[in-house]
């Protein structure tokens, strides 16, 4: 588990309404009905959704329940295909040779703009559907009475894709938890301005 290496990047996370009991009862259902849905057997470029915490080729939670106590144990899997820029350069221009043959023998001269524009597209499809997508997962764990998430991983990009994933499907938001917060939540929201207008303090002289 992600939780338990030696070393990992976190990204803690405040509700910012309140969760009803609910939607606390209902999670597990919309983990599923949100689940991350397999490409390998298709030309899509990416795919991303939940999956279980504990095993993520488990998007039906077979394994384990999501539910861990007072927590919700889940991960963010996003599977991904690349074609290398230098791959799709030398199959575009494979393809563009051989329509232009076919132009030629036709009494053209050219190949249109469109016509090229259909023929880069059909190869990075073809590409992609002989390409493996490349997954990775980003284990969650959610705190409901506790108004906490957290997020192992401090990628922005994945942080905004959780972050429009977790709306999506709990029609909840989420802010990530700078400083600024936890010193607002300890000494109270009459600080906020105190806070506001702190400066930084320099210790080392020039």
């Amino acid at each position: 588990m992600t939780i338990l290496a030696s070393s990992l990047g976190i990204t803690r996370y405040r509700v910012v309404e309140d969760v009803p009991d609910e939607l606390v009862r209902n999670i597990p259902a919309l983990l599923k009905k949100n689940a991350f849905v397999d490409i390998d057997a298709t030309a899509e470029e990416r795919s991303f959704g939940w999956v279980n915490g504990d095993d993520m080729l488990d998007a039906a939670w077979t394994v384990s329940p999501p539910e861990k106590g007072p927590y919700f144990s889940f991960a963010l899997r996003l599977d991904t295909r690349r074609v290398q820029p230098a791959v799709l350069k030398k199959h575009v221009t494979l393809a563009l040779n051989t329509e232009l043959a076919k132009v030629k023998e036709q009494g053209g001269k050219r190949i249109s703009r469109d016509r090229k524009t259909e023929i880069k597209e059909q190869v990075m499809l073809r590409l992609r559907a002989r390409s493996l997508p490349i997954p990775a997962v980003f284990p969650v764990t959610w705190n409901p009475s506790a108004n906490r998430l957290y997020l192992y991983t401090t990628n922005a990009k994945v942080r905004a894709l959780l972050e429009d994933c977790f709306q999506m499907t709990f029609e909840l938001r989420l802010e990530p938890l700078a400083p600024f917060w936890f010193a607002q939540e300890i000494l109270g929201e009459d600080a906020a301005l105190t806070l506001e207008n702190l400066e930084p303090t320099v210790f080392i002289q020039p």
